[in-house]
């Protein structure tokens, strides 16, 4: 297994970024709140797993170990691939989701796309013992910095890393949230396509 990636950041876009390690590009698919703590031509130590299949090999990255562990631990219950967790890490911080699956939260898990309450039953039977409960300051929340409206940053951040100036990021992000009707906000990797779309217009 490959534990982590160590090296500059090559490139970033909105599902992964590229780690140059001793001059080979890896590729790694993170979630939006990971892609926003890198920047491109910047050094980063990247905890990974890499998920084997008969026609690929897939590397996935994280914020830190914590992260890693729990996508790992997600993949145990059935119906639940490398994709479907790293969705579920995108919509909720680690401790959220050990909140949600130690609740029986089904409201929580169907947030994530892809899951439905019949599948958000059977993670929390399968993984209640597996995950525990959350660890560190308290259950967490949905992914986030603890700002009014945290999505901003992540999809700006992610938007300079594609090449974007500040400004063209900083109105790309005030047009998407012009266009939010003040429902419930959309997954960051959902509004950083729609920031990106705003720019190629």
């Amino acid at each position: 297994m490959i534990a982590f990636v160590s090296g500059r950041v090559a490139a970033a876009g909105p599902d992964g970024a590229v780690i140059d390690v001793h001059g080979v590009g890896l590729a790694v698919q993170c979630t939006p709140a990971t892609l926003a703590g890198l920047r491109v031509g910047d050094e980063a130590k990247v905890p990974t797993s890499l998920v084997v299949r008969e026609d690929s090999l897939t590397l996935f990255g994280f914020a830190d170990d914590d992260e890693r562990t729990v996508f790992e631990m997600l993949q145990t219950a059935s119906g639940v691939g490398p994709k479907l967790a790293l969705a579920m890490l995108a919509v909720h911080t680690p401790n959220a989701l050990r909140h949600a699956v130690a609740s029986d939260d089904l409201t929580a898990l169907t947030k994530v796309p892809g899951i439905g309450k019949k599948g958000a039953q059977r993670i929390v039977l399968e993984l209640r013992d597996r995950l525990g409960g959350p660890v560190g300051d308290g259950a967490g929340g949905v992914r986030a910095p603890a700002r009014a409206e945290p999505w901003r940053e992540q999809v700006q951040m992610g938007l300079i890393n594609l090449g974007w100036s500040a400004k063209d990021a900083d109105a790309a992000v005030d047009a998407v949230a012009a266009d939010l009707d003040g429902g419930e906000t959309p997954p960051v990797a959902a509004l950083l396509k729609s920031a990106l779309k705003k720019l190629s217009k």
